[in-house]
């Protein structure tokens, strides 16, 4: 793949020596990703309270967020690969223990601990190979880098996923759909960590640091560089939206004639077109500056085009067309924040695992931070004023942004170190 194809990865961004890494990530994301959006009826379907679902679900994203965070520190500590397969273990084990012995007989504890479990799995694979490509990418190119990662990792959860598991639940069942997603992890598992051949260098920061001392890096980073923090509150402010509007929009679309199936409809199609802008301002960042890019684009875009999503129904008189592209351009500008990933890093010297960690803990708190606006402040505000609340994060992600410069206010690491060349040769 990368021997026929060197000229062609290289012109889009892709560094050939982690293409076999991408294509990993995109099919075990498919496999992940199966159960999305059919799990949680099914199981009230056949029994469970909507509080055990919820229940469920709270501690899945709780070991998200917590594998999230681990991730970055493990990559850097022990090497992406260890770390990477270590998450796949802990998935097919939990995926064993709740498809297994959870879900037959709906043993709620079982189910409660096994999902748990299950929940370290991609984070640990998909977050260390983003640690991977952020040490091993032309930083002139590493904004594209990262928005490839971006692509491939949405492509594979909410996309792919989603297509395969609405044919698999037909033709082989809900049971047999969710033990399918391991052949296709460990698919994705073999393209990343067998076929991928590049050498990481783990600990590379320093032969005298603890591991225990690396993993607390995660955390006093945000002391000794606090634009990491500010990036990290950023993080999850980008993606709290795509959590709190399956929340309350459905019910909302209702009242304006919009059946489940039309928003099922338009939301797949905001996630489409996201996957897209993902790879695109991975290019506009590189171009624009990173930091500009996640400014304008992501937090002003997103501001705005959040509000006319939400009113855009009575806007537009109900056309679904017009919804869909209110939608869509929200989408779109969401992937705003893709160069995010390439900034953060771009803050420190080394420790880079360290910046990416708190960033990939943002990613997991996003899960909770949307279902909690909403359930907060719906009773009190309503619909709009959850809208409003939501949009209001955008811009205030936009003005803490502001504040994550690169010294100098380079516009990309690479202009800084061509900005870094030309000050030694003045003097």
């Amino acid at each position: 793949m990368a021997n026929s194809g060197n000229s062609v990865l290289d012109k889009a961004g892709i560094p050939r020596h982690l293409a076999w890494g991408y294509l990993g990530i995109l099919i075990f994301m498919m496999g992940d990703g199966v159960e999305q959006g059919w799990l949680s009826p099914y199981l009230i379907g056949r029994g469970l309270t909507m509080q055990q679902s919820a229940s469920l679900f709270t501690v899945y994203g709780v070991t998200i967020a917590i594998s999230s965070w681990f991730s970055g520190v493990l990559a850097e500590g022990y090497g992406p690969k260890k770390t990477m397969l270590t998450g796949i273990l802990l998935y097919i084990l939990g995926t064993v223990g709740f498809v297994g012995y959870g879900m037959p007989e709906l043993h709620f504890p079982v189910m409660l601990i096994t999902y748990a479990i299950r929940g370290f799995g991609y984070p640990l694979f998909a977050y260390s190979f983003l640690v991977w490509i952020t040490y091993r990418s032309p930083q002139q190119k590493l904004g594209t880098a990262v928005g490839w990662f971006w692509f491939v990792f949405t492509g594979g959860l909410n996309v792919f996923g989603a297509y395969y598991s609405s044919w698999a639940i037909q033709h082989l069942g809900y049971l047999n759909t969710l033990w399918s997603s391991i052949f296709w992890v460990v698919l994705g598992a073999f393209f990343a960590l067998v076929l991928n051949t590049d050498k990481f260098k783990a600990g590379a920061n320093s032969g005298t640091v603890s591991k225990s001392e690396e993993l607390a890096k995660g955390l006093t980073i945000m002391k000794e560089e606090p634009k990491v923090l500010l990036g990290g509150i950023v993080r999850i402010i980008n993606t709290t939206a795509q959590f709190a509007f399956p929340v309350f929009l459905p019910t909302y679309m209702a009242t304006h004639g919009f059946s489940t199936t039309a928003w099922l409809q338009i939301w797949g199609t905001i996630f489409t077109a996201n996957i897209a802008f993902n790879l695109i301002f991975g290019f506009v960042g590189d171009s624009f500056g990173w930091k500009n890019t996640v400014m304008w684009f992501g937090g002003v875009g997103c501001a705005l085009t959040t509000l006319l999503f939400y009113y855009s129904p009575v806007l537009f008189g109900g056309s679904f067309w017009l919804v869909m592209l209110s939608g869509v351009l929200w989408g779109a500008l969401l992937a705003g924040y893709v160069p995010l990933s390439a900034l953060v890093p771009s803050l420190v010297k080394k420790d880079k695992g360290a910046a990416m960690a708190v960033l990939n803990l943002g990613a997991g708190l996003a899960v909770f931070a949307g279902p909690a606006i909403v359930g907060v402040f719906i009773g009190s505000v309503g619909n709009e004023g959850v809208v409003w609340i939501l949009a209001g994060l955008y811009f205030v992600s936009a003005i803490l942004t502001r504040f994550i410069s690169l010294p100098g206010n380079a516009k990309t690491a690479h202009s800084l170190k061509e900005a870094t060349v030309v000050a030694l040769k003045i003097e």
